[in-house]
């Protein structure tokens, strides 16, 4: 798997996990599903993190996002 689509579906993951654990919070739920979606996403990004030699910076994330995107969706 490309580390860039790795690092992207994480990131993505984790920020769509953040509202369904809150929900579980605030319902007075176990986020049960939220948090195993959560170590994926920790999963990919480690992948991503590990596997490309230059590593990435803050900076970087919106081009990886921009250029995946151009890449698989267009």
């Amino acid at each position: 798997m490309d580390p860039d689509v790795s690092l992207i579906a994480g990131v993505v993951l984790a920020v769509f996990t953040l509202p369904a654990m809150i929900s579980a919070f605030s319902d007075g739920r176990a986020p049960r599903a939220a948090t195993i979606v959560m170590m994926a996403a920790g999963g990919l990004i480690i992948y991503a993190l590990t596997h490309k030699p230059s590593g990435y910076t803050l900076q970087d994330i919106p081009l990886v996002f921009y250029e995946v995107l151009g890449k698989y969706v267009y």
